[in-house]
């Protein structure tokens, strides 16, 4: 007999049909009342296959009273409230290792698409404006220095990448790496200043949130550029704007934001920023891998085995 399981939000084709494989699935995205949706079936529901964008907070837990395990297939786990599922005893996994690559691929991609202007170009050719000249010069990546903000698996693929273009690397995050011979700063508006590329990969969640701020950005300064593949709450998304718009902060690129899908409306007009649509992870290949590893983890926990990514 099949386990039991919610899912929300939708997840990729290739993992509900995985999911629908070995679990009878209740899709909880559909419900507009989620609490209501899950009266009728909350003594059946073990499972919840998860991913960012939905909250899952103490209220559904509760709705949820033999609710076990919350697997999600990001990395992140800021959508989960971790202290309410540890209080109930509800295991969480996540999906660390599997989208390293892709996401620093995007973390660097953003850095070229920014100093290299490579979006306005495109408008550029398309609106035949290169039949009437040349276009700007642009910035050149090698030998600036890149300030990683949170030097984990993704922040250390992104410094790898970032070398290869003769980038210079420093980093910040709560201790010194014994294995890592980048320069270490516990001042980030200190980093801040000495970096032209301030890289954030760093966790999402209230320890982080609004980390870089207004001093930060002005540290940055006008000639420096903020690249967030992280979280949207990382950043003071208004004092962001405020920056770009004043001049004190020559450029940014956005994969997330604080308000996911609602991109702050004063970003869209301002040419020094190039905007994605949270797509770091956003391959096939790596969808699926993040899909099969939550699977695998609530096979492993109905099976009474040993989880493969347990978070704390």
């Amino acid at each position: 007999m099949k386990q039991e399981i919610v899912v929300a939000p939708r997840l990729y084709d290739r993992v509900m049909q995985g999911l629908e494989a070995a679990f009878t699935v209740h899709h909880l995205w559909e419900a507009r009342d989620p609490l209501a949706f899950v009266a009728p079936i909350k003594d059946k529901i073990r499972g919840f296959a998860s991913f960012t964008g939905y909250p899952i907070r103490n209220e559904l837990m509760a709705a949820l009273p033999r609710l076990e395990i919350i697997a999600t297939m990001s990395v992140g786990t800021d959508h989960i409230d971790l202290a309410a599922a540890k209080a109930r005893g509800i295991a969480v996994t996540n999906a660390p290792d599997v989208l390293t690559d892709c996401v620093a691929d995007i973390g660097m991609a953003l850095v070229l698409a920014v100093a290299r202007r490579l979006v306005m170009a495109d408008r550029f050719v398309r609106a035949g404006e290169w039949l009437k000249g040349g276009f700007p010069l642009a910035s050149k990546v090698g030998g600036a220095t890149m300030g990683i903000v949170g030097l984990g698996r993704i922040g250390k693929a992104v410094a790898k990448r970032a070398e290869a273009f003769g980038m210079r690397i420093v980093y910040f995050g709560r201790h010194a790496q014994s294995d890592v011979d980048h320069p270490f700063f516990n001042d980030l508006s200190a980093m801040a200043r000495e970096s032209d590329y301030l890289m954030l990969t760093c966790p999402g969640g209230p320890a982080t949130r609004h980390l870089v701020n207004a001093a930060v950005l002005e540290a940055l300064g006008p000639e420096g550029v903020l690249i967030n593949i992280a979280r949207g709450s990382v950043v003071d998304e208004v004092a962001l704007v405020a920056a770009l718009r004043s001049g004190k902060l020559g450029g940014a690129g956005l994969d997330v934001y604080e308000d996911e899908p609602r991109v702050p409306p004063a970003l869209l007009p301002l040419e020094n920023v190039v905007l994605l649509s949270h797509i770091a992870s956003a391959t096939h290949a790596t969808r699926a891998a993040m899909g099969q590893l939550m699977i695998e983890n609530l096979k492993a926990h109905f099976a009474g085995q040993k989880l493969l990514t347990p978070v704390g």
